[in-house]
């Protein structure tokens, strides 16, 4: 557990994740895109979780789907669910090692990604098979590049 946390850091990659999240793709590569906001709910509820909790998930997942134009409260409910789910399990996924928190990773961002195709496909969205899952897969592969590097950060500013 890191013992300070730096709120630039905070900010920095709360922006950077949402700007990442909004930039543009190549079409072909857009499937496999990272969930680059949740990969950040995910490392801040993780780190600190007396700082961050349900309510900065949930309104960092509003200000996604205003990014987006998505209907209101469909990234902000996956969002908080992300942040209740590493809530309820950070004890004990301080002592997984890298490999099983990569899949807790590809777990609840794929719960995420599940939940947000399922309330889209109810709104008369197209799509068909689990190419949704891709940003998970993405995610879990990214996640001990984008933990270590903000851990090192952390501690430098911290």
């Amino acid at each position: 557990m890191l013992s300070v946390i730096s709120y630039p850091l905070f900010a920095i990659t709360v922006v950077l994740s949402l700007v990442l999240s909004i930039s543009l793709f190549p079409v072909d590569w857009f499937t496999f895109r990272p969930e680059w906001l949740g990969l950040i709910v995910f490392y801040w509820t993780f780190r600190a979780p007396a700082q961050f909790g349900i309510l900065m998930a949930w309104c960092l997942g509003l200000l996604l789907d205003i990014l987006e134009s998505t209907p209101l409260g469909v990234n902000a409910i996956g969002m908080a669910l992300i942040a209740f789910l590493v809530l309820t399990i950070h004890q004990r996924l301080r002592m997984y090692p890298l490999p099983q928190q990569c899949l807790m990773v590809f777990l609840l961002l794929g719960i995420n990604q599940m939940l947000v195709h399922f309330v889209k496909q109810l709104l008369g969205a197209e799509g068909a098979g689990f190419s949704y899952l891709w940003p998970a897969v993405t995610s879990a592969v990214a996640w001990p590049l984008v933990s270590g590097v903000l851990d090192r950060i952390n501690r430098k500013l911290g």
